[in-house]
């Protein structure tokens, strides 16, 4: 019986450069881009023998194409991993790639396993179109076709319909509660393009972005370095055009592709990478709030973790909370006062780097570690709101 809750290292992160929709990821098949991520990231260990890896853990949006349900599986196979190396896929949607830490985490925690890879992947460029199947063969009427790359699909018509809202009227309800505006949008917006052009610049990804063989990709797609006040202000409000919206394609994440994954150790398994850890994991939270308002869903997540790991806002020296609209970022800034928003997505968030669903969570928690890492010390947090209402967060030390 496990007398005691182990430490949680994370000894490495990787992750691919992300992608646009129909760019350069676009011909890469999902479970390519995971299996990439995966041997990129136990090459990077030589000393580890890969049959001590207890379990693979991914989180995946979609799940309805060439994931082929368990993408994480078949990502190991297609790694050239050892076949006794297992794989599970999990879905919280935008947070699917942290709940895959997450759980990586609890299982290492708890003494059911000592070495643990935990990611995610999602390619939106890739994601298949769906039929709802007949309840009985050859209907007579037309059958509707859904996207799977995002949102809402087969709804269930029990579920109240200020719940079912698009996730960009959800961030239009949030600058509407928290009066935030189309410039504050559109600033906010511009100087996330401008921190991750600069990251770039300085090397500031060097040490976690592994581009793929015989693709055209060195750095994230969707950064736009030219991009101004100016050109963001042009643009048409996409979710609300009686003249009254704010959210535009500028100040929203773009539908994106890639990979991440995390090597998470105990101190044994420490050991037998021969390597220094990048960071510590301290605490995690997840909870829910209304649908509509999901973008405000990690307000009181973080509050929680914070409360977990015995720490505060003064204490963070590194933020990564997920852009998935500038409205909704700036809505939970609001909420946390007590919060210094120069420490947040110091080199760029989702905005310009973008959002691939299920790998989003496990990037922002690489990218929390590496910068401890750099930094020498800290505390740093990761969080993500999620469609449908929850909020994710982690709580990493150095």
């Amino acid at each position: 019986m496990n007398d005691r809750i182990r430490d949680v290292y994370v000894v490495d992160a990787v992750r691919t450069p992300v992608g646009k929709y129909g760019g350069a990821l676009a011909a890469v098949r999902p479970d390519d881009l995971a299996a990439h991520v995966l041997r990129e990231l136990v090459a990077r260990s030589p000393e580890l023998d890969p049959a001590r890896i207890d379990d693979v853990v991914l989180g995946n949006a979609n799940g309805a194409g060439e994931e082929n349900r368990n993408v994480a599986r078949m990502a190991v196979l297609l790694a050239g991993l050892p076949v006794t190396v297992p794989g599970a896929t999990v879905n919280r949607l935008c947070a699917s790639g942290l709940e895959a830490v997450v759980q990586g985490y609890r299982a290492i925690a708890l003494g059911d396993a000592s070495v643990v890879v935990a990611g995610g992947v999602e390619s939106m460029s890739r994601a298949p179109w769906v039929l709802p199947k007949p309840e009985r063969g050859y209907p007579a009427g037309d059958q509707r076709m859904y996207s799977t790359t995002l949102g809402w699909r087969m709804t269930n018509p029990a579920m109240p319909p200020e719940w079912t809202v698009s996730l960009g009227e959800g961030a239009e309800r949030i600058a509407d509660r928290h009066g935030i505006g189309r410039a504050e949008q559109d600033a906010f917006a511009l100087a996330s393009h401008r921190k991750a052009a600069r990251a770039w610049r300085e090397g500031g990804y060097d040490a976690e972005v592994v581009p793929l063989p015989g693709v055209a990709l060195a750095r994230d797609e969707s950064i736009r370095d030219t991009t101004s006040a100016e050109a963001l202000a042009a643009l048409k409000p996409v979710f609300r055009t009686d003249g009254k919206g704010t959210v535009t394609a500028g100040n929203s994440s773009p539908l994106n592709d890639g990979a991440a994954a995390l090597l998470l150790c105990d101190e044994e398994g420490l050991r037998a990478t021969g390597r220094e850890p990048l960071a510590r994991v301290r605490a995690t939270a997840v909870t829910g709030i209304e649908p509509d308002l999901y973008g405000l869903g990690p307000v009181r997540a973080v509050r929680r973790v914070l409360e977990k790991a015995g720490r505060g806002f003064g204490d963070l020296t590194h933020v990564e909370l997920n852009e998935a609209f500038a409205a909704q970022a700036l809505g939970c800034l609001v909420e946390w006062p007590d919060l210094d928003p120069s420490l947040v997505n110091q080199r760029g968030g989702a905005l310009a780097v973008g959002h691939p669903l299920g790998c989003s969570g496990a990037r922002l928690a690489g990218a929390v570690a590496h910068q401890l890492a750099a930094a020498g010390s800290g505390v740093g947090l990761a969080a993500l709101c999620i469609g449908v209402g929850q909020g994710q967060a982690m709580v990493l030390e150095r």
